[in-house]
């Protein structure tokens, strides 16, 4: 692994990653890649991360056109026959939708053939898609999530499991295979601001993925406290905090801007009308991308000081850049990939240690 920063906050060392939801890119024209280049892309994006030195290539579930990652497993698997040393993982996998048998099975594979490397963020998922496609009702998107997340933390324990609830078919002593090699792959939760799932991480002993996707970042600092609380009240030993926002990286925050806004603002738009809420202006884009907002565009310099301001405002010892926007051309997510790896992280481990 690549050289870390002393152990932060409770006493994890900085790691520092990158994910995607793998959205569709445009070629030098303007004109939309098929579903099948942008998924070749992606495999050279995760490989050059391994190559510039980052700690985790994570891909988040996603079951539309412009964003076509609905087996994120397979994807991770390609890269890591490409790769040695990067940790792969979903971010997030929509247990809610999903059978958390096939869930671990598969990433359980991933662990053996990455040598063990794979790791798993489970969530509800911000989109819905994938309700409707596999037959489930969002009525009981809690009930959905509750008892699933309950049963993928039986599984992670590798010994035979007896389990029942209301979403699936009850296990009655039964093994599932494969087993990982180190006995426990790592698991985090991701959260977006409920403080009843801050603290099922810390029952089901997870460790805490805070998605900061827009607002203060400052404002998720009780749920990083919550989470510290609740590990202490149950007598768990202390787990790290991780924080995932988006952002890109240029040579300077004037061209990181210029580069992203326009993709940012459309996509925005197009989630705006699927969703009811009103499109963010190029004013709140802003104050997004200044020191206290949640969207990490800019030069190395900048994109890092915010990051290291982040990590102590959280204690938390874990930043994943959500890379990426829909018609970002794949060169410049490459640049964004080379950038983070090569300037913005040895800032960061610089920063966490002065």
């Amino acid at each position: 692994m690549t050289n870390r920063s002393a152990p932060h906050g409770d006493g994890h060392p900085i790691t520092l990653g990158l994910d995607t939801f793998g959205d569709v890119t445009n070629d030098a024209q303007g004109r939309p890649l098929t579903h099948a280049e942008t998924i070749r892309n992606l495999v050279e994006e995760g490989i050059l991360a391994d190559q510039v030195g980052l700690d985790h290539f994570a891909i988040g579930e996603h079951h539309t056109d412009w964003m076509p990652l609905s087996a994120a497993d397979v994807v991770l698997a390609a890269i890591a026959s490409r790769t040695s040393r990067i940790r792969l993982g979903s971010g997030v996998t929509v247990i809610s939708s999903d059978d958390p048998v096939r869930v671990y099975q598969r990433y359980a594979t991933l662990d053996a053939i990455s040598n063990g490397r794979a790791e798993v963020i489970l969530g509800r998922g911000s989109s819905t898609e994938s309700f409707p496609l596999f037959g489930y009702e969002l009525g009981d998107y809690d009930r959905l999530f509750e008892e699933k997340v309950s049963l993928f933390a039986e599984l992670l324990k590798e010994k035979p499991v007896s389990w029942s609830g209301t979403t699936r078919p009850s296990l009655n002593g039964l093994s599932v295979f494969p087993h990982s090699e180190s006995g426990a792959i790592p698991t985090w939760l991701g959260v977006g601001g409920s403080p009843e799932s801050v603290v099922r991480t810390a029952r089901h002993g997870f460790s805490l993925m805070l998605a900061v996707i827009g607002g203060p970042t400052a404002r998720f600092a009780p749920f990083a406290d919550l989470f510290r609380e609740a590990l202490d009240k149950l007598g768990q030993p202390a787990r790290p905090v991780g924080v995932h926002s988006p952002g890109h990286v240029a040579a300077t925050d004037e061209q990181a801007v210029a580069e992203f806004w326009p993709h940012y603002e459309s996509t925005m738009r197009m989630v705006a009308r699927q969703r009811g809420f009103r499109a963010p202006t190029f004013e709140h884009f802003g104050h997004d991308v200044g020191p206290d907002g949640a969207l990490y565009v800019g030069s190395p310099e900048t994109v890092a000081r915010k990051i290291a301001t982040t990590l102590r405002t959280l204690g938390a010892s874990r930043f994943d850049l959500k890379y990426g926007m829909n018609g970002l051309p794949h060169e410049e997510l490459m640049t964004t990939i080379e950038l983070f790896g090569t300037q913005v992280a040895p800032l960061v481990r610089d920063m966490m240690t002065s």
